[in-house]
């Protein structure tokens, strides 16, 4: 399970030196004045920076890998103090979300015309990459300070790197970067291929895995993550018999999850759409988008604002915060503190699924579908598909199945770059195209491009070519 505390630690930040020298003075002020010289209001410890040396202990070890779990919480579902996370800036390039507000920088992620410098993607782009490398370090720690300890502490963190490299692969463009940190010294990395990325995750599942020979508790939670991130990288990389056999042993009742606090970090989701309505659940967006809303299917419950069963859980408004309607709210995640899976036994069956499908098996895959719908415990979800007949809506029955087991958790984009990289689908035939819902028409992005800020990397092109292309 994961937590909401985050450590500061490995990173060079710019430090506020100037409120900061200001609240020296005045200290300085009281206290002897022969003491002090004049380099002295220089010397300022930033209290939200942890040197490599302030962690080297055990307890040192311990609280950078809690700072790893609480960083992924931020980076994926939580959200920072200026930006909603990758699930939901995610959901917005694709079909699961509209823009329900005024920032320039959220309507061109949901109108496909992303700039280099958008602030949200930059600030979603940092954050994953801090979860990545503070779960790197943390594991240099435990296996320095604590070699005999728990080796679930130690396969989770590579459960973070695999995960977090994989999302990347699943969103940015080819040409994205890892750059690493080691003594504290950034070493840049060199652009990379979206393949190149699945591969480096899985590298890193597997080291994970080979950690975990126990049958505990912690072992086996962080194995059936592992496996089922494993299973999600290999179907990344059109190995779909191996990400089936990868996934077999995990149940579907397995969860890991983000856990939310009303008094650390809030579901983003919930926040961004139920309360700041800056977020619209989306219906049928663009033509190709699926009818999130109106299927009113029990995976993804939802209300319109202001009607009954709204106001009853207490969102009374009709509006988005532009002020159109209608204000679509989603209620997978009802309560500001509900906490979300990012890995589940449910994406283990959609795994066996396509695994199935692509062995030409369209009885397994029915099976496996239908076998996610009875061990799912989704109330109201009858487990009654049969097969569709044709391999065309085959895969739309296989990927709509995905869309609404997985809504809202980071899946969705890197579904439909899938079904135009390996099923060979039109991309105006998979995203929203058309009219844009504010004006104008959608543009033809498919996936992020690498933030305008990884141009302090001198690996990284100039100008607005930061990809080495923008192929799905």
């Amino acid at each position: 399970m994961t937590h909401n505390m985050t450590t500061h630690s490995g990173a060079s930040r710019l430090r506020r030196t100037l409120t900061r020298a200001s609240l020296t003075v005045v200290v300085a002020g009281a206290l002897s004045l022969v003491s002090c010289k004049a380099s002295d209001i220089l010397d300022v410890t930033d209290p939200d920076i942890i040197n490599p040396a302030d962690v080297q202990s055990l307890a040192g070890a311990n609280a950078v890998r809690v700072g790893a779990i609480g960083r992924l919480n931020s980076a994926t579902s939580g959200g920072s103090g200026s930006s909603e996370g990758l699930f939901l800036l995610s959901g917005l390039m694709a079909d699961e979300w509209i823009n329900g507000d005024s920032f320039i920088a959220r309507q061109e992620v949901d109108q496909r015309v992303i700039t280099v410098s958008n602030t949200f993607l930059t600030d979603v782009n940092r954050m994953l990459h801090r979860a990545r490398l503070a779960s790197q370090q943390a594991g240099q720690l435990l296996r320095k300070f604590n070699p005999s300890g728990a080796p679930s502490d130690v396969a989770e963190m590579y459960f973070i790197q695999a995960y977090v490299e994989n999302v990347l692969g699943e969103h940015f463009c080819n040409g994205l970067v890892f750059s690493d940190i080691t003594d504290g010294a950034e070493t840049y990395g060199q652009p990379l291929t979206v393949a190149a990325a699945f591969q480096r995750a899985l590298a890193h599942a597997d080291s994970g895995l080979q950690l975990l020979t126990g049958t505990t508790a912690a072992d086996v939670k962080i194995r059936n993550a592992l496996n089922v991130t494993k299973g999600r990288i290999l179907n990344n990389l059109n190995r779909q018999a191996e990400a089936g056999a990868a996934v077999a042993t995990v149940p579907t009742t397995f969860r890991y999850e983000n856990f939310h606090s009303q008094t650390t970090n809030d579901n983003a989701i919930w926040t961004y759409n139920n309360t700041a309505r800056r977020y619209n659940l989306s219906n049928n967006e663009g033509i190709n988008g699926l009818n999130f809303v109106s299927a009113a299917d029990p995976r993804v419950p939802s209300c319109v604002g202001g009607d009954a069963v709204c106001t009853a859980r207490g969102f009374v408004l009709r509006t988005r915060d532009d002020l159109t309607t209608p204000l679509n709210e989603q209620l997978i995640w009802p309560t500001r503190d509900a906490s979300i899976a990012i890995a589940s036994g449910t994406e283990a069956r959609m795994l066996e699924a396509e695994a199935a499908y692509k062995a030409g098996n369209s009885a397994l895959l029915i099976q496996k579908l239908n076998q996610a719908r009875t061990e799912g415990a989704i109330t109201g979800l009858a487990a009654n598909l049969v097969d569709p007949g044709s391999n065309t809506a085959r895969e739309d029955l296989l990927f709509r199945e995905r869309a609404f087991w997985l809504f809202g958790r980071g899946y969705r984009l890197g579904d439909m770059r899938r079904l135009v990289r390996q099923y060979g689908r039109p991309v105006t035939a998979v995203f929203p195209t058309g009219a844009w819902h504010k004006a104008g028409n959608y543009g033809t992005d498919v996936n992020f491009p690498v933030p305008q800020a990884e141009q302090n990397n001198p690996n990284v092109p100039p100008g607005n070519n930061t990809c080495i292309d923008r192929n799905a």
